[in-house]
């Protein structure tokens, strides 16, 4: 880990918990309502989550299955996450949900008029509002984890 944990301590918990009172656990509760409250659906909400813990390198994202009502994605999801331009695997909702998230991560400046006139094809307003603050989620937090050297420890909060 790239900080001091205290003898004893569970990083994750002090991290998110402990070590910034004021910012950790409101980031946390944040973390989990992206979980809790999501609208979206499970595969397109995991192409994207998905998506986003390759590109930040986070070990314990690119290994988390979300569950919904005992139903995860299949196990070769992954592969066809990073194969999302060509996979069969995905409709065009899942798949606007990955290319989307690397876009928003790589290049979000890039996002053009093509791109938007898609997505509002396929997705409503809130929908997308929905989507964008996961994405901001996953990207920030995965980052963090990783960047400090946490992902390694990572729970999400409330498992």
């Amino acid at each position: 880990m790239n900080i001091d944990i205290p003898e004893g301590k569970n990083p994750i918990g002090y991290v998110w918990g402990e070590m910034v009172p004021g910012i950790g656990p409101a980031a946390a509760a944040f973390s989990q309502k992206v979980y809790s409250d999501t609208t979206l659906g499970l595969r397109e909400f995991e192409a994207a989550r998905l998506r986003i813990a390759q590109i930040n390198g986070c070990i314990f994202c690119q290994d988390w299955r979300t569950e919904r009502d005992g139903a995860t994605v299949e196990s070769d999801f992954a592969q066809a996450v990073t194969d999302w331009r060509t996979t069969d695997a995905f409709d065009d909702r899942t798949r606007l949900a990955a290319e989307y998230a690397e876009r928003y991560a790589l290049d979000h400046h890039g996002l053009d008029d093509e791109f938007w006139e898609r997505m509002t094809a396929h997705y409503s307003q809130a929908e997308i509002v929905e989507l964008s603050m996961c994405l901001g989620s996953w990207l920030a937090f995965g980052r963090l984890n990783h960047v400090l050297g946490l992902d390694t420890q990572c729970v999400l909060p409330g498992n």
